[in-house]
């Protein structure tokens, strides 16, 4: 239909065409590109309508209602909101991508001490936020507007809590913060937006054709329908997203044995704790602190509970344990994190708290990794090594495969939305504990960076770390050994890993397999009890080890 209802020869009919394209004056442009325009609804890339068009003889002055040059788009003000949507939607791509390449290698200024994946969360909800009012931009609604609204108040709600909650605020960092606060700020934009555009479109039908229209088409409707159904999915993510960060605030209230110590330079803190009193033997010499380093899960979950068994039987005097970088009261180190770093890090929270040693390493699973490299490290101050069910650095493609990373990756990609997490505290009643070292504490985003992180560097710098360790360990060192029966019948690998380790040191006390006990040999009564008689043994062992060693010297 034409613009004005009616067509003119010669002149008149060029003046009127020009205006049916929404152009001022655009009696000079092709024929082709005038029908063009007539065939498809304007973008903000079309030219606008004269303010105040000359309506053409034989007229009532106004548009139909279906005529494609009745949009918002022949207001400046809309098509300047959907310049700076673009623009937002670009600047939140590449921050979203400077997030996600921070997750395997921790650019200057962009670690943060929390896993890391909350930051990149918001910015991909933001991202989709962005994307959805860009590609329903045209069909403003009520249903569009309270759904961005809801979604912006929660982010609201979770600056609030991440702004207030120390620990937490510490955690995410400026990364954090500002992804979340981008985040809020681009959905209230949204919801301008959207009421900008519902304004324009009234306005125009206003001008164009006398009356706003109260009709919408089919293909509005089921626009309508999906922009609210992605926003109401947006929506529950916000709202999943807050209840985990409720959660970390109160698992941040959470108290510990020990304290927390700021490592590499200030960047983050690790958690150490020392149960007992430093003493001495008969000759003055300071009797040796065991110093445990888990495996797979946090100390606190059940490894540490045998030393307090053998602290409370008398067996050893003193003992220490820590959390690695990501585990338990732990912040996460920046990307790559190797187990030589981890050492490290064990050796400056040792020096920063006055622990000086010397100490028996007592390990399991992949901690026995990091003892291995923090002994030959620091091998003068190393009495004793004890390891249970230990993982060989021939093996470590184990924990290093790509598949197994990729599944990480992705678990944490998830982690923010904390659903097990929340099912578990609503539902199964888990407690703080549970879900800080315990049971549900690998479902933290926290823990799977650290296990992700292991995995990245395990066949590389790990290996590497450690087979250089191999080579300076002090030969004198005792050594324990103790393997899971039925990880050794599982796996005749595993038991040939297992027989190699024992020459780590010249100095082999004893190699037990436990029949019945699994990987946490400790689990069973029978793998406690002769874990805890080793340590007796070793214990007296490394206390006459340190007499020789200072008669040497």
């Amino acid at each position: 239909m034409s613009l004005w209802g009616t067509k003119k020869k010669d002149d008149d009919q060029n003046e009127s065409e020009g205006a049916e394209t929404g152009e001022a004056g655009s009696g000079d442009m092709p024929r082709s590109s005038q029908d063009s325009s007539r065939r498809r609804e304007p973008t903000e890339r079309d030219r606008l309508l004269p303010s105040h068009p000359r309506p053409p003889p034989h007229s009532d002055g106004y548009l139909d209602p279906d005529d494609p040059a009745v949009s918002p788009y022949n207001l400046w003000t809309v098509r300047a909101l959907r310049f700076f949507s673009i623009s937002f939607l670009a600047i939140t791509f590449i921050w979203w991508v400077l997030l996600l390449v921070s997750i395997f290698i921790s650019p200057p200024g962009l670690h943060t001490r929390g896993s890391g994946f909350f930051d990149f969360s918001y910015t991909t909800l933001t991202a989709g936020l962005l994307l959805t009012s860009l590609l329903f931009f045209s069909a403003p609604s009520l249903a569009i507007r309270v759904s961005q609204g809801i979604i912006a108040v929660l982010l609201l709600v979770d600056v609030i809590i991440i702004v207030s909650v120390s620990r937490i605020r510490n955690e995410e960092g400026p990364p954090g913060i500002a992804s979340v606060v981008w985040a809020t700020v681009m959905a209230a934009y949204c919801v301008l937006t959207d009421r900008v555009v519902a304004w324009g479109k009234r306005e125009e039908e206003e001008r164009l054709t006398g009356r706003p229209e109260t009709r919408r088409t089919l293909k509005e409707w089921l626009a309508i329908l999906v922009a609210t159904i992605i926003l109401v999915v947006y929506a529950i993510i916000a709202i999943l997203m807050t209840a985990t960060l409720v959660l970390r605030s109160r698992d941040a209230t959470l108290a510990m044995d020990g304290e927390r110590i700021f490592v590499d330079g200030g960047k983050y803190q690790v958690h150490l704790a020392c149960i007992g009193n430093v003493t001495q033997d008969s000759n003055g010499n300071t009797t040796p602190t065991v110093l445990l380093e888990a495996g797979e899960d946090p100390s606190e979950y059940d490894f540490e509970h045998w030393a307090w068994n053998a602290y409370q039987n008398g067996t050893i005097d003193r003992y220490c344990y820590w959390d690695r970088p990501g585990y338990a009261w732990s912040d996460n180190a920046p990307s790559p994190h190797s187990a030589g770093m981890t050492a490290d890090n064990l050796a400056e929270a040792l020096a920063v708290s006055g622990e000086e040693g010397p100490w028996i390493l007592v390990s399991a699973g992949y901690g026995s990794i990091v003892s291995r490299i923090f002994s030959a490290r620091h091998f003068r101050n190393v009495a004793g090594i004890m390891m249970v069910d230990p993982l060989h650095e021939d093996l470590l493609h184990r924990i290093g495969s790509p598949m197994r990373g990729f599944f990480l990756w992705s678990w944490g990609i998830i982690s923010p939305l904390g659903i097990q997490r929340i099912s578990g505290a609503i539902f199964k009643g888990r407690s703080r504990e549970d879900r800080v070292y315990g049971s549900e504490a690998y479902q933290g985003g926290k823990f799977i960076k650290a296990q992700l992180q292991e995995n990245l560097v395990a066949e590389s710098l790990t290996k590497s770390e450690v087979a250089s360790a191999r080579t300076i360990q002090a030969m004198d060192t005792p050594l324990v050994i103790v393997s899971s029966g039925i990880s050794v019948r599982r796996d005749s690998e595993w038991e040939r890993k297992q027989k190699d380790l024992t020459k780590i040191t010249g100095n082999l006390v004893s190699w037990d397999v436990v029949n019945k006990a699994p990987h946490y040999v400790w689990k069973t009564y029978e793998g406690r009890t002769l874990m805890e008689k080793r340590l007796g043994q070793l214990f007296t062992g490394a206390v006459n080890l340190t007499l020789t060693r200072e008669e040497e010297n």
